[in-house]
């Protein structure tokens, strides 16, 4: 009989836009978990739902190993859990109906959990662990194997007859080198491999070196590890590199920190430790350009093997910015690109559409700041109003029947816009196909300056112009029509 069989409720193949980016990351929460329970003397297994695409199979997997405890334990790291997609959801509540029929104890611990701890509760999970979860899960293990008060239990929350007990928060963790290593072994990394040779990219794996977020934009949601910030020692994540490097041949790493390097030197000194270790890694990371501008920080970043950066861009309209307290300058995002690209390090941009008080001129601007700096990545959405945060509070009346998108390419605006949900649509194809036309003229000036280093990826942007200028063309008359049938009262 198994102590604990590990689960997870984000579905690739059920988030049609990232199932078909093909590029899959394991769940790096999830086996830290494991990795602590084992170390504290548990059996553990794991049912990866990630590159499946029904929670069904779990039945089998229970009938086999008859775990005592079913723990649905969301991989944090993953922006995607922070969104609550309803298909996610729903998945977790067949596994939680599944684990219930062959009487296991459910424990879940999700961002969609910590938010709406009911539904759970409701659907038959035992308990819910709030926020981040590692030691909370060990202690309340603990506590059930020897039938002890679980009210002793900090960070949890369960149901006693019709109400909903919660206990108080439990402290965070401030020395993340505390965690054993994650347990890759649980995870079928050949697997992983074979999704990204489909998309012919060099496999990449995820590393997180921090937890949580210091800073307050005013849409963002940080329901497992909150407004703070801890760091793993540069150390602690040499050494991890290290043993994937010598297990899985892998030197492409995607680390999944919400914001990288933010502790003082700890750029500097893990560059130092790559060094020491010998170790030549290529990577990407997610910062903000304030942070990317201090001191030599884009120096260290670009000799210990980054190779792109996504930034916060948002909106190129400093109004917009402001509205959203993002705390950065349109001068900022304009000087770190520039510099970044002098680097020879790809530069990606998040942009979000819709925000409160957006206007035509604020997404012209935008749409703007895209041509002018080129980026080598976009990935633009709407705004997304998630549960704790400031921009939910402003427009939670607004949510009616739809609270959460299906998936992530659902793009539906759940609240009063500027415009409707068909324009911002309309709009996200129309800014990618100009971004594709802005890389072509780009290309086209790289050909007649010289022509031999023109790479086959370059001459079919330049031929796709062609395909783009009618197209984006169409779509620029079609959101000018929907600007007066498609504006929000």
């Amino acid at each position: 009989m198994l102590d604990i069989l590990f689960s997870h409720s984000y579905y690739y193949p059920l988030d049609k836009k990232q199932w078909a980016n093909k590029t899959p990351y394991p769940p790096l929460g999830t086996i830290y978990a494991a990795s602590l329970m084992r170390s504290s003397g548990h059996s553990v297994s794991l049912f990866d739902t990630n590159l499946r695409d029904n929670p069904y199979d779990i039945e089998v997997e229970i009938q086999q190993q008859k775990p005592k405890y079913l723990v649905v334990y969301d991989d944090g790291f993953n922006y995607l859990t922070k969104m609550c997609l309803t298909n996610m959801r729903e998945a977790a509540f067949e596994m939680i109906a599944l684990g219930k029929k062959y009487n296991c104890t459910v424990i879940v611990n999700s961002s969609d959990s910590t938010d709406h701890y009911q539904k759970y509760l409701k659907a038959g999970a035992d308990f819910i662990i709030l926020g981040e979860g590692e030691f909370t899960l060990k202690t309340l293990v603990e506590t059930l194997n020897k039938k002890e008060d679980v009210t002793k239990v900090n960070g949890i929350v369960y149901k006693k007859e019709e109400d909903f007990n919660t206990t108080p928060k439990r402290e965070v963790l401030r020395n993340l080198d505390e965690l054993p290593q994650p347990a890759w072994d649980l995870v079928d990394i050949d697997a992983y491999k074979s999704v990204w040779a489909e998309r012919g990219r060099n496999f990449t794996l995820n590393i997180a070196t921090t937890r949580g977020c210091p800073y307050k934009c005013n849409w963002c949601a940080k329901p497992i590890y909150g407004i703070r910030y801890n760091s793993h020692s540069p150390e602690y994540i040499t050494k991890h590199i290290s043993f994937l490097k010598e297990n899985y041949g892998v030197t492409n790493f995607w680390m999944c920190d919400d914001i990288f390097g933010l502790k003082p030197n700890w750029v500097q000194n893990f560059n130092v430790e790559l060094k020491k270790a010998k170790l030549s890694i290529s990577y990407t990371i997610q910062s903000r350009v304030d942070l990317l501008l201090k001191e030599d920080t884009i120096d260290a970043l670009a000799e210990s093997g980054l190779k792109e950066v996504w930034v916060g861009a948002e909106s190129g309209s400093q109004k917009i910015l402001d509205a959203m307290d993002k705390g950065t300058k349109l001068s900022q995002i304009y000087d770190a690109t520039r510099i970044l690209k002098r680097k020879n390090i790809s530069v990606a941009f998040f942009i979000q559409f819709g925000y409160l008080g957006e206007t035509k001129e604020d997404i012209s601007k935008t749409v703007g700041m895209i041509k002018e700096l080129q980026p080598d990545n976009i990935g633009v959405s709407v705004s997304y109003p998630l549960p704790g945060t400031k921009f939910y509070e402003m427009v939670k009346d607004d949510l009616k029947e739809k609270a959460n998108w299906t998936d992530s390419d659902d793009l539906a605006m759940m609240f009063q816009g500027t415009f409707n949900s068909e324009y911002y649509k309309k709009l996200h194809r129309y800014v990618h196909k100009e971004y594709r036309k802005s890389q072509a003229v780009a290309n086209f000036q790289s050909f007649f300056k010289n022509p031999f280093s023109i790479s086959f990826q370059k001459i079919r942007s330049m031929l796709l112009y062609f395909y783009y200028l009618p197209s984006s063309m169409l779509d620029k008359m079609a959101l000018s029509n929907m600007e007066h049938t498609n504006k929000n009262p």
